[in-house]
């Protein structure tokens, strides 16, 4: 399936918005201290005009399916972006979207100059879990950085070779 994926425009932010949301209750993962009450949620075509930022969209048939990207979070090593946002509609998982995206993000990451990229995730995004260890991301003891997101309870970091 040949999705078509692009940067983020001003017009996409509420259909981003919803997507995270609504992934997050799908999931039982709206939680306090996530993105889910993150007001940068509601504003992400600004939050990723960040210098060294990135954040991609899927659509099939011109509507809006999912997206994520990357982002030089506070508190975090220059040589360190996180992988950010990554969700997708119901209808987009099991496609190789998410992994799709996941290697435009880490390509970009690569491009930007980051030697690691770090995440924050939950228990209860199982199948998000398996495909970033598959990818090569490592469990880590503790966060690292200041994202804010005390919700998050899983903490990985991929190293990104030459």
């Amino acid at each position: 399936m040949n999705i078509p994926i692009r940067s983020i425009q001003p017009a996409d932010n509420p259909f981003l918005a919803k997507i995270v949301k609504d992934t997050l209750a799908e999931f039982g993962a709206n939680h306090p201290g996530t993105v889910y009450y993150d007001p940068t949620t509601d504003a992400l075509y600004e939050l990723f005009q960040t210098k060294r930022a990135a954040y991609f969209v899927a659509e099939i048939n011109n509507k809006i399916v999912g997206g994520g990207g990357i982002y030089p979070t506070e508190g975090l090593p220059a040589d360190t972006c996180e992988l950010v946002k990554m969700y997708l509609l119901p209808q987009a998982r099991g496609t190789g979207l998410g992994r799709t995206l996941i290697e435009r993000s880490i390509d970009f990451a690569k491009e930007a100059g980051y030697k690691n990229v770090y995440l924050e995730s939950m228990l209860e995004l199982k199948q998000a879990l398996k495909v970033y260890a598959k990818f090569g991301f490592e469990y880590l003891k503790g966060p690292m950085g200041n994202s804010g997101h005390t919700g998050c309870s899983l903490w990985m970091l991929k190293k990104l070779n030459d």
